[in-house]
């Protein structure tokens, strides 16, 4: 756990982007995205557009997530920790590095981990996501697996 800690939170070091390890199986992943989404919308609440509305529940965050595999998943970790949604192509930080850190982390989570996001294209014109937030752009990857689950959600606003 202290290993899975450690990574989820340097992947998480730079501004609008929030980790979260839990250990056991008492929040389904709906329950933590919906956690660290909130989280994330009370850390930067002065940034969110005036009268921005997005999922509230659990079951409105499931909505918005569909599976992915664990190489999509390593991709995901790796993007939202380097890449800035709001400003695509500006990395922040070393991409190979990041991109260890992230394999590390999918595979403490195990071959048989299952993993979900709201993110359905990063291409550089097109990029889509369903909310899982109240800003105007989010995007988040979760997996969950060896009795642990992890959220990882960058928020941001233009």
């Amino acid at each position: 756990m202290t290993q899975l800690r450690r990574l989820m939170g340097s992947l998480s070091r730079e501004s609008g982007v929030f980790g979260h390890v839990a250990a056991g199986n008492d929040a389904s992943v709906p329950d933590l995205v919906r956690a660290v989404a909130a989280k994330a919308e009370g850390s930067w609440k002065d940034l969110a557009a005036a009268g921005a509305v997005g999922p509230d529940t659990p079951e409105e965050v499931e909505q918005a997530l569909s599976q992915v595999s664990s190489e999509s998943a390593v991709d995901l970790l790796t993007y939202l920790a380097t890449e800035n949604l709001v400003f695509p192509g500006t990395s922040r930080r070393d991409r190979a590095h990041v991109h260890r850190m992230a394999e590390k982390v999918v595979g403490l989570l195990g071959y048989r981990s299952d993993w979900y996001t709201n993110i359905s294209d990063l291409s550089p014109r097109t990029r889509a996501w369903e909310p899982v937030t109240r800003h105007t752009f989010d995007g988040v990857v979760a997996g969950t697996g060896n009795g642990f689950t992890v959220v990882l959600l960058q928020v941001g606003e233009d």
